[in-house]
């Protein structure tokens, strides 16, 4: 039996870059060894349009803080980061001391101007990767809303799903986040940011729909037996 801890985090980002690095440390320390950590999407900076220089150099402080607060823990954020002439919004795997995975943000949402500001990632980095044995796969924010990226997952394990999604499109979140993972038959973990304006809905779904969520905590966590994504997949036959 594979069973991992997984933990999913909703906490507020300040203006600070320091303070959010800080506060996302001690939440970290907080949870088991062995563990997986999602945190929202661009938690250390938000989306600081009038800053992006600044959180690009950032990015490269907290990635060498991630990548030793990894070392017997499995942590996924995504951060802003330069590549030649343009910023991409970067989605990071931290494993064991390692960068296990990166993909950059495809999809990028127009109403928050995110195309006024980033590159558009290459759609083939959307693919499947190994934790400890188990597949896992990735979709950032507003990829939740297309299809064709859930199928490029299709026959994960386990999908994370870093988020900023507001209080309005709170409802969208919850039940597209739900629906992944009853449509792929996996272990979804959603992280949604706490700031004032977004929505909060983070959970840990099960393969069967059975979310655990709280609002009014930092920390969310389930103990995942992933026996039970063979076992639904098995009674509930789609072909995966």
């Amino acid at each position: 039996m594979i069973s991992k801890q997984l933990y999913t985090l909703q906490f507020k980002t300040k203006q600070n870059f320091e303070e959010n690095l800080a506060h996302f440390k001690n939440l970290i320390l907080e949870c088991e060894s062995d563990s997986v950590i999602l945190a929202p999407e661009v938690a250390l900076t938000n989306f600081c349009y009038q800053r992006m220089e600044e959180a690009s150099e950032f990015a490269k402080e907290a990635t060498e803080t991630l990548l030793k607060l990894s070392s017997e823990k499995t942590i996924i954020t995504t951060m802003i980061e330069k590549y030649k002439n343009g910023f991409y919004n970067n989605l990071k795997v931290f494993h064991k001391g390692e960068l296990l995975h990166k993909q950059s943000k495809h999809k990028l949402f127009p109403l928050g101007n995110e195309h006024l500001h980033f590159q558009a990632g290459n759609i083939e980095e959307i693919s499947p990767f190994m934790i400890d044995g188990i597949k896992c796969g990735a979709i950032n924010c507003f990829e939740l809303r297309f299809i064709e990226l859930w199928q490029k997952l299709k026959g994960c394990d386990l999908i994370f799903v870093p988020a900023q999604w507001a209080k309005e499109r709170k409802d969208h979140f919850q039940t597209l986040t739900k629906a992944l993972a009853i449509t792929t038959q996996s272990f979804v973990m959603a992280s949604n940011s706490a700031n004032d304006s977004m929505g909060g809905g983070s959970a840990i779904i099960t393969p069967f729909g059975y979310a655990t969520q709280d609002d009014s905590q930092e920390i969310i966590n389930l103990k995942a037996n992933f026996n039970d994504v063979a076992k639904v997949r098995k009674f509930i036959d789609i072909g995966l």
